[in-house]
């Protein structure tokens, strides 16, 4: 704000004569924080200019949240009075940043006076001027800085009388200007109101490959129930396809009250295991392990084992109960009763649920509730777990995440929230704002060339990708599109490849995946036959028809393809054939390219001449340059921007280019 200061009776602003607004990254006004991960830099833009042609200077200021002492960094003028700087974020936690303008006295006498000069006028005068402004440095300053300021404005005054072309030396020198600057009077700075925030995550937030499993069905015998010892055999499957992240659903008991049977029956066998989302019986609640996975000294030596071969373990948060769970008898407070004195049951009109009790988050007694709710995410973390899927986040509050996850964060900061929300767009970016690190998209419903291109292009946009990190899923245990239903292997592996390219995280549902598992419950349905929610699943991993060779090579070239780890640097590419589909991925510092082209029909072979936006790629419009297919290992020279392409998608669907200039 400006200082009142008072002329001729009338008080008047102070002149802070810089203005500052138009500030970039800034999310709904400051209200919530952009995202970033350690190591990554957070660029910063600002229209900053005052009246008259006084020259301008502006820092970006920068802090950890838990320190007082700002960094200042230098921003530079890119164009129409628009300001650029930058600063690397090193640890985890938040980050604070704004921005300061003033006016440079120093530097508008130094252009002034190098203008007289070259007119041959007369100078001594405005060398005194400097000297001023240098002195003026020097009674603020301190120490060394003091000292140096001082013999510099006496050796202006000697100057101004006799040698002018030593003026004109002192006048150009730049450490001179960033040491007069340092001292100036910092009344006159112009400071951006709002302090703005940066959350740092770790980087398995900004680049992960997720396959989720049923703990469950790790077994080879229908009949019995698979354990977490069981799931360490499996971990060496996981790794060697290249997953870093072990998400198992929900791992706690399973009520029996009205329990579902196979494909969601409601006549349930006695052998039927039920839904885990169906959460609680009498051998305990959230905080309990279902016990015939095993034990928690079970769960913790499958998470030793995973950290081993460089896989975290991710784990359910579904905050809802079977009619079974303790929750239900000991707080009936924390539910809804329906007039006829029952439990209101989970419902989405005409789906009915009704083995789940949904809690009451907005009761008389819900901050007990909250609290509850509250240590059982503490719990899990307790016993090592840092990853977090959360189900259905988007029935319930906003105001409950926004609570939980802040608390959560600032103890553990290395945490990370996965938002299973679809829902509508704008429910979906509020809590990615409010902190889930990443969300779930409509990816798997996106199957077309335009329908891909317009939603990437909206989660890339600048207000978006700030806050909002996407995670692919080509299918989950609830979505098995029609898409994949239809169109065997081939659409399997195009589904993956968009996946694991068009975005720096993405998931598979497994073995399902990879089997290319595509029979629904019947037709229309998205729901699997046999689905895993309901039965015990026996999967033959070592099926020939098996994608996982072909995933173990994609996760591969991610691994080594930086382009690849992050989600800027996405364009697109006109093709002449709208089966064909191509986009490209540039690393942040330009070095690494690829071009992507997908055949989306699963069945036909299809060709077409794409149309490569060479000034994307860094490449002149009639250049030659190379094309190495990363899949293949095929290598192509293409000339310039319009290249022929023919894909068999009963071959390979897709190439992956790595595109280097010739020579």
């Amino acid at each position: 704000m400006n200082t009142p200061t008072t002329v001729i009776g009338r008080s008047v602003p102070a002149l802070r004569r810089v203005v500052i607004e138009g500030v970039v990254p800034e999310i709904d006004g400051g209200r919530f924080a952009i995202k970033r991960t350690v190591g990554e830099r957070v660029g910063v833009e600002a229209d900053i200019y005052a009246d008259g042609h006084d020259l301008l200077r502006a820092v970006l200021l920068h802090r950890q949240a838990d320190e007082t002492e700002w960094i200042e960094d230098e921003m530079r003028l890119v164009e129409n009075d628009r300001w650029a700087g930058n600063f690397k974020v090193e640890k985890l936690g938040r980050y604070a940043y704004t921005v300061v303008g003033w006016v440079d006295a120093f530097g508008s006498w130094s252009v002034n006076l190098f203008k007289r000069a070259e007119a041959d006028q007369d100078i001594s005068v405005e060398v005194l001027v400097g000297a001023e402004i240098v002195q003026a440095s020097a009674d603020r300053a301190r120490g060394e800085d003091a000292k140096k300021l001082a013999e510099v404005a006496a050796k202006l005054k000697r100057c101004s009388r006799k040698d002018r072309e030593a003026a004109l030396t002192i006048a150009r020198s730049p450490e001179l200007a960033l040491l007069v600057n340092r001292n100036r009077d910092r009344h006159a700075d112009s400071r951006y109101e709002k302090e703005l925030d940066v959350v740092v995550d770790p980087e398995r937030a900004r680049f992960s490959a997720w396959y989720e499993m049923f703990p469950r069905s790790c077994t080879a015998d229908p009949k019995r129930h698979g354990t977490f010892r069981d799931c360490i055999d499996r971990l060496g499957y996981i790794a060697g396809m290249g997953f870093d992240v072990l998400y198992l659903p929900p791992i706690h008991p399973i009520g029996r009250t009205e329990r579902k049977g196979k494909n969601n029956s409601t006549s349930p066998l006695p052998e039927d295991p039920g839904s885990p989302w169906a959460i609680g019986a009498k051998e305990g609640g959230h905080k309990a392990i279902h016990p015939q996975l095993g034990t928690l000294d079970d769960l913790k030596l499958l998470q030793k084992k995973a950290r081993e071969l460089g896989i975290d373990i991710a784990i359910d948060i579904a905050f809802q109960c079977s009619p079974d769970h303790p929750y239900v008898k000991e707080h009936r407070e924390w539910f809804r009763e329906r007039p006829d004195g029952t439990v209101q049951y989970a419902e989405n009109p005409p789906k009915k649920y009704q083995d789940i009790y949904p809690f009451d988050f907005e009761g008389e007694h819900a901050p007990e509730l909250w609290e509850e709710l509250k240590s059982v995410v503490f719990y899990w973390i307790e016993q090592g777990i840092r990853i977090f899927r959360v189900d259905n986040p988007h029935t319930k509050p906003f105001a409950f995440w926004e609570w939980l996850i802040s608390d959560v964060k600032r103890k553990y900061p290395e945490v990370i929230f996965l938002a299973e929300a679809f829902t509508r767009p704008k429910i979906m970016y509020r809590l990615a704002k409010l902190g889930f690190t990443q969300s779930y998209t409509y990816f798997a419903w996106k199957n077309e060339s335009w329908e891909l291109t317009q939603y990437f292009t909206e989660l890339n946009e600048p207000g978006v990708h700030e806050f909002f990190r996407p995670n692919l899923w080509p299918n989950t245990p609830d979505i098995l599109n029609a898409y994949l239903q239809k169109g065997g292997r081939p659409a399997f592996a195009s589904r993956l490849i968009l996946a694991a390219t068009l975005g720096a995280s993405y998931g598979i549902y497994g073995p399902a995946f990879e089997l290319c598992e595509g029979r629904p419950v019947r037709e229309g349905s998205e729901e699997y036959l046999d689905s895993e929610k309901y039965q015990l699943r026996v999967w033959d991993i070592a099926d020939p028809n098996s994608l996982r060779d072909l995933i173990a090579h994609v996760n591969g070239i991610r691994r080594s393809s930086p382009a690849l780890q992050v989600n800027s640097g996405l364009k697109f590419h006109r093709v002449d054939n709208r089966q064909l589909f191509a986009y490209s991925k540039v690393s942040e510092d330009q070095s690494h390219k690829l071009l992507v082209v997908v055949n989306l029909d699963p069945r036909n072979t299809q060709a077409g001449w794409v149309s490569v936006a060479v000034e994307e790629l860094g490449l002149g419009t009639e250049e030659s340059y190379q094309v190495h297919d990363l899949l293949t290992d095929v290598r192509y020279v293409w000339h310039g921007s319009r290249n022929y392409v023919q894909l068999n998608p009963a071959v390979l669907p897709a190439h992956i280019f790595r595109v280097r200039p010739i020579g």
